[in-house]
């Protein structure tokens, strides 16, 4: 069973709460904007820092997180459903999908490449990625979801062609 367990305080410590389910607004569970501390056992969770899944996305993958990076500001959960093997994004260097293309298959750091800081477009074939505005897994960063297509990094991630860094979400191992 896919599970996150919650902590008021770090060091899974204090009050918690159980979710086998999304919780669109944790403040309504009388658990909003405290969670210091989780566990996560099989896929991953998404932590939302506004209700019904806005604001800023915070990935957790299975495992322990005895601290989170930002304590006390998590209201709304959600259980990724996706299917994260084999995943598969191909990136564009201009919008609408124009230019050079670049299929990717796993964690990528394009610093290195022809691609860094000139992504524009993607679409997203299969498996949830992460992208980051810098190398290393740093800067702003935004999800990607399976069949998204978007069409135009400018306007609609305010991303302006500074993609370097990219990964597909893990799949865990529910009991």
């Amino acid at each position: 069973m896919n599970r996150i367990t919650v902590y008021e305080r770090a060091n899974f410590e204090g009050l918690n709460r159980e979710f086998t389910c999304d919780v669109p607004d944790l403040h309504e569970l009388d658990f909003g904007n405290c969670i210091a501390s989780l566990k996560v056992v099989g896929q991953p969770w998404i932590a939302y820092t506004e209700p019904k899944y806005e604001g800023e996305p915070h990935v957790f993958e299975e495992g322990e997180y005895a601290s989170v990076e930002q304590p006390n500001s998590f209201s709304a959960l959600r259980l990724v459903h996706h299917d994260l093997g084999d995943p598969q994004i191909i990136l564009y260097e201009r919008p609408n999908f124009q230019g050079a293309c670049k299929v990717v298959t796993e964690e990528t750091n394009l610093a290195y490449g022809y691609f860094n800081d000139r992504v524009a477009s993607h679409v997203v074939q299969r498996g949830v990625w992460l992208l980051y505005q810098h190398p290393g897994r740093g800067g702003w960063h935004c999800l990607a979801w399976p069949g998204e297509r978007l069409a135009d990094y400018g306007p609609e991630l305010n991303f302006q062609s500074r993609l370097s860094h990219l990964r597909p979400l893990q799949p865990g191992q529910p009991l």
